[in-house]
């Protein structure tokens, strides 16, 4: 697993641009190299903020849009197009603005899917879909995504592992209906660590001053029980993007500076 990099930008503007500038040059040098990339997405004010920001970016012409596949860390389990769904998030800020192949976008299930409501069982499905697309140079479970992003609550939750939730604890399944989540709605579905750490880079995105304690204990070795998101890193770059708020608690030589 790789050493987590700190980059700290001037707010959380900057910081969605520069993720989003970010984004656009990892996914096309992946495909120059490959053909193919894979990036998982994340909800939350940053995560939508950089869905956004690529959207309104000229770079984005830049990614072969219908050779990306669309995955998702986690999702509430509400009927699809609920606004509150990070589907329903995405698609708004970015997925419905480009050329993607539909087939290549992996939404996770709504309680008005095909298992209705029955959380457990779409958690299932969704691990299959992941297994279908595994290749044989993944040599696991799940895809070795390219780009994994996580918000981080200020709890220190990433996708929908909450403190001492079962979930945390999960080693076998890819992913787990989540009950009684401490943030409303509160059923959830998730990937597990497992799954998250599959990933070839890690990129946590945290904005806002509310989140600062939470990314102190994070990267000051707590552990993933009490702050899930020390339990994940990429195979390849684990990258902390944050903004000036949600760095004031670290020490100054932990951090390089990103835009101003």
């Amino acid at each position: 697993m790789s050493t987590p990099e700190i980059v700290v930008h001037a707010d959380k503007e900057l910081l969605a641009r520069a993720v989003a500038a970010r984004l656009v040059t990892r996914l096309v040098d992946v495909q120059a190299s490959r053909g193919t990339a894979s990036v998982v997405l994340t909800g939350g004010g940053i995560g939508t903020g950089v869905l956004a920001a690529l959207a309104e970016s000229p770079a984005r012409d830049a990614i072969d849009w219908r050779q990306l596949s669309v995955w998702w860390g986690d999702e509430r389990f509400l009927p699809s197009g609920d606004p509150e769904r990070n589907e329903t998030s995405a698609r708004a800020a970015l997925l419905d603005h480009v050329p993607v192949d539909p087939a290549r976008v992996h939404p996770m299930g709504a309680t008005d899917g095909p298992d209705g409501k029955d959380a457990e069982a779409a958690a299932d499905r969704y691990a299959e879909e992941l297994a279908a697309a595994v290749r044989t140079e993944d040599h696991g479970p799940v895809p070795r995504f390219d780009v994994l992003m996580l918000g981080v609550g200020p709890d220190g939750h990433v996708a929908s592992m909450f403190p001492e939730h079962p979930g945390v604890h999960e080693d076998q399944r890819q992913v787990v209906a989540v009950h009684g989540s401490p943030k409303p709605p509160p059923t959830r579905l998730s990937l597990t660590f497992p799954a998250l750490n599959a990933a070839r880079e890690v990129w946590f995105l945290v904005s806002g001053e509310e989140k600062a304690g939470s990314v102190r204990l994070a990267l000051g070795g707590a552990g993933p029980v009490q702050i899930p998101a020390t339990g994940v890193r990429g195979q390849q770059r684990t990258l902390w993007l944050l903004d000036r708020a949600a760095a004031k608690e670290l020490p100054p030589d932990l951090t390089r500076p990103g835009s101003r």
